[in-house]
């Protein structure tokens, strides 16, 4: 369960993550509430992973999974240049993260 609750934080990152950008530096009102929303639960539910699992491994999965998920969605859904030496590295961060998990021992 502890897995899971890890991988949906790590998926509420890239959305929080993803709604800084609709922020404007916080100047608007509902992408701020939404992207403040969004850190809590994910914070909320890292927390909970965390009671089981290593913090070292919890942390790398969620912020590994946030980066990932982030410079995802910002080549396919806003835009930003998809390089092959970007690609290369989130998948070395994808690398990481599963090395990470597959080493727990949990």
């Amino acid at each position: 369960m502890a897995w899971i609750l890890l991988v949906v934080a790590g998926l509420v990152e890239v959305t929080w993550a993803i709604g800084l950008k609709f922020t404007e530096g916080f100047t608007r009102l509902w992408p701020s509430v939404g992207t403040i929303a969004g850190f809590a639960v994910s914070m909320i539910l890292l927390a909970y992973a965390a009671k089981t699992l290593p913090i070292g491994t919890a942390y790398g999965v969620w912020v590994g999974i946030g980066a990932a998920g982030a410079a995802i969605v910002g080549m396919v859904a806003l835009g930003e240049p998809a390089t092959a030496a970007r690609i290369f590295f989130i998948a070395l961060l994808l690398v990481a993260v599963i090395g990470l998990k597959m080493t727990s021992g949990h």
